[in-house]
């Protein structure tokens, strides 16, 4: 992998050193620079996370992804810096005590100690510690974690469940058919929405369908985005990534 073009993407110059420091600027510039986005399902373009595929979307072509892109990718990244990091599969929680099936969703464990997630959404804007059960305060709410049934981990934010950790590493590949169902299932929450994600500061910045949303200092605004023009001008100008046809849902 080319780890210059790769930090040259995010705005981030080569760490000195892999150190805790490195690990939060690394974490904020990425979710600055490469958003959150489920575009390609809506454009009908087949999502591979094999690392060449996941390099030429996210650096060569400036696209985001979804978890397993982003994180997959990310990954590859930290080692190659000199991290340690283990691929977590997740259980997305689905409201009331009901979470989501396992390889739901793809979370980092890095150098055993820190919990990295670039391929959430709205999550925390740098790494939480993993061995931490107090609350802990990030821009992107009050996170905590929690011990669950059989050694996982569940993940909280401002009180409420995001999604529950199965502690054991895991290799890319096993993440293949999630990927796959995410993309086909037609009750897949990815095929029936449309977003593109990305931090904005302390704040974030989301494309939802049509409505522009930001957050500034905790106040919400919505703009709906009526033509086509704007939208595409709109993906173009606060993601940087140019359509050439507008997703469709």
């Amino acid at each position: 992998m080319d780890v210059t073009a790769y930090l040259d993407r995010i705005g981030q110059p080569r760490p000195a050193v892999a150190d805790d420091a490195a690990l939060r600027e690394l974490t904020w510039r990425h979710q600055a620079a490469v958003p959150f986005e489920n575009l390609s399902i809506h454009l009908g373009e087949t999502i591979s996370i094999d690392p060449g595929a996941l390099f030429d979307k996210i650096v060569r072509r400036r696209r985001g992804g979804f978890c397993y892109e982003l994180n997959g990718l990310f990954a590859l990244l930290l080692e190659d810096l000199g991290y340690t990091v283990d691929r977590v599969a997740c259980r997305v929680h689905r409201g009331g005590v009901r979470f989501g099936p396992i390889l739901d969703h793809l979370a980092l464990i890095v150098d055993g100690r820190w919990l990295v997630d670039v391929g959430f959404g709205r999550h925390s804007s740098y790494p939480l510690r993993l061995d931490d059960r107090a609350e802990q305060t990030d821009p992107g709410g009050r996170f905590r974690l929690a011990e669950a049934d059989g050694g996982d981990l569940d993940v909280l934010r401002d009180g409420e469940p995001q999604y529950r950790i199965e502690r054991r590493a895991r290799p890319l590949t096993d993440f293949e058919p999630a990927c796959w169902w995410q993309q086909t299932w037609p009750e897949s929450r990815f095929r029936k929405s449309l977003v593109c994600s990305r931090l904005d500061g302390d704040d974030r910045i989301t494309l939802s369908g049509r409505t522009l949303i930001r957050r500034v200092a905790g106040e919400r605004t919505e703009t709906l985005l009526e033509s086509d023009a704007e939208l595409l001008r709109a993906y173009r100008g606060h993601f940087g990534i140019d359509l050439d046809r507008i997703p469709i849902t």
